[in-house]
């Protein structure tokens, strides 16, 4: 039987594993992405999502959505910060896309990073 984290990241390379090719690809990039970024988060399954957690029995701070839209999402249960500026106490939670180049996967790393610091 397996541990815990390893059968959880089983599951969620299993769900990505079973979308279609265009996003599978792109979607398991993210999940590379994530997991080089804060090496620290536990994947995980999460309301039916691939997920990231600080450990496999608490609350997922990141989700990757497979919707009509690819979505990276920082969920309620991370510590949120307002941005400033024009947007004010306005808290980004959710970036979609629909590839992955070397500026969306550099954005992606300082979204995640922002999470786990």
């Amino acid at each position: 039987m397996l541990p815990k984290d390893e059968k959880s990241l089983q599951q969620v390379i299993d769900k990505i594993a079973k979308m279609d090719e265009s996003r599978r690809s792109v979607m398991g990039r993210v999940h590379d992405i994530v997991l080089t970024a804060a090496p620290t988060l536990k994947p995980r399954i999460w309301y039916g999502m691939p997920a990231y957690a600080e450990s496999a029995s608490t609350p997922a701070l990141l989700t990757l959505r497979n919707d009509e839209r690819l979505n990276l999402a920082i969920t309620e249960k991370a510590d949120f910060r307002a941005v400033g500026g024009v947007d004010g106490s306005l808290m980004p939670a959710a970036w979609y896309f629909e590839a992955v180049d070397e500026d969306t996967e550099k954005r992606i790393a300082e979204i995640v990073r922002s999470v786990v610091s």
